[in-house]
């Protein structure tokens, strides 16, 4: 039979690190550039993201704390997601420094700003694929009790999407070979997707049940 280790989160999980992040993991980073309506660029990554809906295409990433990011948005309507991959670790891991407000992220990760085409937010050039957002929703958290938490869920609609046409074969989008890389649970991990490591399935057809 199996041991279930079992814990209350309100309580505390009475282990040496939070198991949760590695449980739900791992997980896309969204890695989100924005500016303020002065013109001052931000660029941050977020280890809560992920995409939320077909059509429209909407993705959304959570913040813990208002920070720059959320604030620009919030401000300007407007952000941009760049695909984080495996050369571009560094530089994405850079450009989650705390950096005073109004500094410029791009240039302290060593990234070239490129502009968007249909909203006023640079796209990380390095990056493979990125998507121009016009915000949807900014959402405050809130426990079940109803307690409002310092956290905001921002949701955006995809309105401009950018591949490297070098990942698309036969119109077909490759994903193990844009090497992109998932956060996982603790201070420093990460994992990588391979096509080796590849499955397939198709969904069950009821009608035969």
């Amino acid at each position: 039979m199996t041991t279930r280790y079992s814990y209350q989160p309100a309580r505390g999980h009475g282990l040496p690190h939070d198991p949760l992040n590695a449980i739900i993991g791992p997980r896309p980073i969204g890695w989100i550039s924005s500016q303020n309506a002065a013109g001052q660029r931000n660029l941050a990554p977020y280890s809560f993201f992920n995409c939320f809906n077909y059509h429209p295409p909407i993705i959304g990433f959570a913040s813990s704390g208002w920070k720059d990011s959320v604030a620009n948005i919030v401000e300007t309507g407007e952000f941009v997601w760049n695909l984080a991959t495996r050369t571009l670790a560094v530089p994405m891991n850079e450009s989650s420094a705390s950096l005073p407000r109004g500094e410029d992220e791009f240039a302290f990760a060593g990234l070239t700003p490129l502009p968007a085409s249909l909203i006023n937010v640079s796209m990380v050039a390095e990056s493979p694929v990125n998507f121009e957002c016009r915000l949807t929703q900014c959402i405050q958290l809130q426990s079940a009790d109803g307690e409002k938490l310092p956290s905001w869920l921002v949701l955006g609609e995809a309105v401009a999407i950018h591949i490297d046409e070098a990942l698309l074969e036969n119109g077909i989008y490759q994903t193990a070979k844009a090497e992109p890389i998932l956060r996982a649970g603790g201070p420093s991990a990460y994992y990588g997707i391979s096509e080796d490591l590849r499955f397939d399935m198709t969904r069950p057809d009821a009608r035969k049940a």
